[in-house]
């Protein structure tokens, strides 16, 4: 086969894999490839390349910034001389791009803070700390205190967390301060102020302003 003829070949059979060949062209290919072994054989391994590259993509999530600069130049691809070599460089950009994000997921996911708990006048024997990890669920709180008396009944503990604005989020109620494992939907990060106040089941959801303990998250080291 004419060298001229093999790049051409190359090249339009890549189109093909990736669904970038224009229709025309495809009947006469697709009875080139029927009645050729060699070709067959470079259409499979083109496929194969392509459904690698796409699959690897789909895996991690990628910013959407990302997904939509991948998806216009799988538009604009046109056939061009050694698409074979190009099809193996996008795999190999995919596969680095895939290993950087599920890197970053992986160092984000396990991010930590913690808080040393002081106490106030309502509590003076108490203390404590918090630790606090990023979870694909959320912030998970690990929250035990020493010097709290345990609250049962309609009585009980909620912990909060505050940003510097004053707002509060309500992470979770408790009765008795050793071993709570609370949950946050926001990250230490925005709100970094952790107090646990007394409160009652009155039906007012809004916090007593009664704090027995009262810290403030860092990141850990």
């Amino acid at each position: 086969m004419p060298m001229r003829r093999h790049q051409r070949d190359e090249a339009e059979i890549a189109a093909l894999a990736d669904g970038s060949l224009a229709p025309e062209r495809r009947a006469e290919l697709d009875a080139r490839i029927a009645a050729s072994p060699e070709l067959a054989d470079l259409l499979a391994e083109q496929q194969r390349a392509v459904a690698l590259a796409r699959s690897a993509a789909t895996e991690v999530e990628a910013p959407a910034a990302l997904r939509a600069r991948i998806e216009n130049g799988r538009a604009r691809r046109r056939p061009a001389p050694r698409r074979l070599v190009a099809v193996g460089s996008a795999v190999a950009v995919v596969a680095a791009i895939v290993v950087a994000l599920a890197v970053r997921s992986t160092e984000s996911q396990g991010a930590q803070f913690r808080a040393a708990l002081a106490s106030t006048a309502l509590a003076p024997g108490a203390a404590g700390e918090a630790t606090m990890t990023k979870t694909t669920s959320g912030w998970r709180i690990e929250l035990h205190a020493t010097g709290l008396p345990r609250r049962q009944g309609r009585l009980f503990y909620q912990a909060w967390l505050r940003n510097r604005a004053g707002v509060l989020v309500p992470i979770g109620t408790f009765n008795e301060s050793r071993k709570v494992t609370l949950w946050a939907g926001v990250s230490p990060k925005d709100y970094p102020g952790l107090t646990v106040t007394r409160e009652q089941a009155d039906g007012n959801q809004a916090s007593s302003g009664q704090k027995v303990l009262v810290g403030t998250a860092r990141p850990r080291d």
